[in-house]
């Protein structure tokens, strides 16, 4: 999950927000404002509601921010480095470059997220009776109430033991603890992660046939979402056992073509040796260091008009949002590093050299002959 557009660094982490937070925003200030705030104190002005509702909001996703920010935090203070954190549709999401070393680091990271929602919930709860006490207007009040209520439900379902919730990461770092094998332990936390998902699925349509239509299929896309979740994820641990041990060097296409900073569109697009089956080229400065990343798609969506004067280094992702990896570092890294498809692959450096890149269908060739080779064993140690 890429961001769309990124707020800023909040302690080194890069913050980032998907499109589809709007949707979530809009529905959770749209249900305050319209329906709870005016059943529970009616005879107010609608400006009035919504400001309140859109408030509530910018809070809750700020305690979200905070949830996401202690994964983070963790994380680096267990040797992890963090990729950045993306807010969207169905909560946020903490990236991280590599896995926890440890059964208990592992139990650490995963736990601290809903401990730090819960704690919300409990200030949000203080600060509500403490407004009611006070004679606080009502509103606030309410909106307060609707904070904390929100952040102990978020506590509670994210402990549950399915992957990929926080609950998910607990029930890994126990069976990894218990069977000393992460790859089982992994598959263990994803197929409960899919039984508690298709368990949803069903929850949601049985309510939205008995006539809840929204809070049916909000439960039915949350349940699928995580079924979907949790079979990538059981995937992608399948895919790093069987990589382990593989040097990104096995993997990397050496000495890629590369595509200088100051070319224009129209010459990249008309270039034979551009138009390859590859996808996305590394882009070389006025100096030969690599500077960035250019996709065929980025340079087809200039202006026929504007392919003449337009270079690729104003449309080429720059370096610091491309994924660098060094020849000898573990291929397995790259699988929580890159997205899926062939646009976004990792340039390979090494001494600030650009060396090979390696997409993520040289990741699949790999394992798929690897596994044809020796197909992995999840049953034991």
């Amino acid at each position: 999950m890429r961001a769309t557009f990124v707020l800023g660094r909040i302690a080194g982490v890069r913050i980032g927000v998907h499109w589809s937070v709007l949707v979530i925003f809009t529905l959770i200030a749209l249900g305050l404002a319209q329906s709870r705030l005016p059943d529970a104190y009616p005879g107010h002005p609608w400006p009035v509601y919504w400001v309140v509702g859109l408030a509530t909001s910018v809070v809750f996703f700020a305690s979200l921010l905070a949830h996401e920010l202690a994964h983070a935090t963790l994380a680096r203070r267990n040797g992890i480095d963090v990729e950045d954190i993306v807010l969207w549709l169905l909560g946020g999401a903490a990236r991280i470059k590599t896995e926890a070393r440890t059964p208990g680091a592992e139990l650490r990271i995963a736990g601290v997220g809903p401990l730090v929602s819960l704690l919300a919930g409990g200030f949000f709860a203080l600060a509500a009776w403490l407004l009611d006490v006070a004679s606080a207007p009502g509103l606030a009040v309410e909106a307060v109430t609707w904070l904390a209520a929100i952040n102990i439900i978020l506590a509670v379902f994210n402990a549950i033991p399915a992957a990929p919730l926080d609950g998910g990461r607990l029930l890994r770092a126990f069976l990894w603890w218990r069977t000393g094998d992460r790859a089982r332990a992994t598959a263990g936390a994803t197929a409960a992660g899919r039984v508690f998902g298709w368990f949803l699925v069903v929850a949601g349509l049985y309510l939205f046939l008995g006539g809840g239509a929204v809070g049916g299929l909000w439960m039915a896309l949350i349940g699928w979402f995580l079924v979907a979740a949790a079979s990538a994820e059981g995937r992608q641990a399948q895919f790093q056992a069987v990589l382990a041990g593989i040097p990104v060097r096995h993997a990397m296409t050496p000495d890629p073509v590369t595509v200088p900073i100051g070319l224009t569109v129209g010459e990249f697009l008309a270039e034979p040796r551009y138009r390859y089956r590859h996808s996305a080229f590394p882009v070389a400065g006025d100096d030969g260091a690599p500077a960035g990343l250019v996709t065929v798609d980025a340079a087809k969506q200039v202006p026929d008009d504007r392919r003449g004067t337009v270079e690729v280094g104003a449309i080429m992702l720059p370096l610091s949002q491309v994924a660098v990896v060094a020849p000898d570092d573990p291929l397995a890294d790259l699988l929580t590093r890159t997205d899926p498809g062939t646009e976004h692959p990792a340039l390979v450096l090494e001494g600030g050299k650009l060396v090979g890149i390696v997409s993520p269908s040289d990741v699949n060739r790999t394992v798929n002959w690897l596994m044809r080779k020796a197909p992995p064993k999840w049953g034991g140690r």
